[in-house]
């Protein structure tokens, strides 16, 4: 057959059937990633089909993918927002990172993996997936909890960490000189926080540069300015997705509000391709024998990220059932966790174990997570003394 029109009909059968699975996750309440990436197992390397024709448009649309997901995680925040949740959170973040990165580098460790593995899979397990969390707050009606506001303090904190975290991982990866990772990590250092100063300063500016009344010339601004940051951000080593970030942080107002409208659909779709593309890239037959242990990582990573949801909600003056609320918001891994992996795995600088490790784990927790945030209260509620229940607000 043509590889056009083998590419085409590969595309349109993954695209749609891509809409099957987010139809099926939203009826059973859950996140539709974990269908996503075992959609891409079954039709990847190992899988029951393999599809090769759309191979090459798949990378490129994971990248998009990628740039979009974290171009609307920045949308979320402004630049002010960021570093008042950082001031108020940041006790509480350091305990995640210490809780739940530790974990996973031992586990890469314990492996024989190496020193680089111990790093990715610390970053895999840090991570929360802002996404999914965001969605079951949202869906459960919790926007307006006392508890809400740790966790999102929470998750930002996590996201700045992600600023500085992603750089220095490309540079491990790309096995440059000591010197040589110095200089990658401060020129990623000074362009965070250069673009910090000129989005607090100068926002306004940027969200008017992008800004149009038309949406058809709106798009067109916004997504071209993502790619291009993003472009610029990978060509100074410093990660495509966090230049996509600093680029959403610096758009505010109303221009952020639009925005997000009109990408949503857009995100949606090359952040489904992206999670098919990782598991494309991943051989089902690598899952089994790493199965056990990614039970026994989410089964600690759960715990630890639940204890820093509690702790964090209870210096907030929470009440019970709120702290435990708070916990179980946290525990989904998902976009972010990928994104590690699969930048790992695409530099050939860890094992290929990672990989099924990774998906394995990711599968779980980002079923486990929706699910302990939808049952935690009740099961707190019936084990627990009625007077220890007096919310606070």
């Amino acid at each position: 057959m043509d590889p056009l029109a083998l590419a085409l009909i590969e595309l349109g059968a993954v695209v749609f059937c891509l809409g099957l699975l987010a139809r099926l996750a939203g009826r059973i309440g859950m996140s539709p990633i974990p269908l996503y990436l075992l959609g891409g197992l079954a039709f990847g390397t190992g899988g029951i089909v393999e599809l090769d024709g759309m191979h090459e448009f798949a990378h490129l649309s994971a990248e998009i993918g990628v740039i979009l997901l974290l171009l609307m995680l920045g949308l979320e925040y402004t630049a002010a927002e960021l570093l008042t949740g950082l001031k108020g959170s940041w006790q509480a973040g350091v305990l995640d990172l210490v809780l739940n990165f530790l974990p996973g580098a031992a586990l890469a460790l314990f492996l024989g993996w190496g020193p680089v593995a111990a790093i990715v899979m610390g970053g895999i397990t840090y991570i929360s997936s802002s996404g999914i969390a965001a969605k079951v707050i949202t869906d459960l009606g919790r926007l307006g909890n006392p508890e809400t506001r740790v966790v999102i303090s929470v998750l930002v904190f996590e996201d700045l960490a992600m600023a500085v975290y992603l750089p220095v991982l490309t540079t491990i990866l790309a096995g440059v000189s000591f010197l040589g990772g110095l200089t990658t990590v401060g020129i990623a250092l000074v362009v965070v926080s250069l673009v910090l100063i000129v989005a607090l300063r100068h926002g306004h500016h940027v969200s008017k540069a992008v800004h149009s009344e038309n949406p058809e010339v709106f798009l067109l601004h916004v997504l071209g300015a993502a790619l291009l940051v993003a472009g610029a951000a990978s060509a100074m080593q410093v990660s495509a997705a966090v230049g996509a970030f600093l680029l959403g942080i610096a758009i505010s107002g109303a221009a952020a509000h639009n925005a997000k409208r009109i990408l949503m659909p857009l995100r949606d779709l090359f952040a489904a391709i992206f999670f098919v593309a990782f598991g494309l890239n991943t051989d089902p037959r690598s899952i089994p024998p790493v199965l056990a242990l990614a039970l026994v990582l989410a089964l600690v990573t759960t715990a630890s990220k639940m204890a820093t949801g509690i702790w964090a909600a209870k210096r907030a003056g929470i009440a019970l059932p709120g702290r435990f609320r708070a916990g179980a918001a946290l525990i989904a891994r998902g976009e972010f966790s990928i994104v590690i992996a699969g930048l790992a795995v695409a530099s050939g600088s860890v094992a290929q174990e990672l990989a099924g490790m990774a998906t394995a784990y990711v599968l779980i927790m980002a079923v486990v997570g929706p699910l302990a945030a939808r049952y935690v209260e009740p099961l707190v509620r019936a084990m627990l003394p009625q007077e220890s229940l007096v919310t606070k607000a």
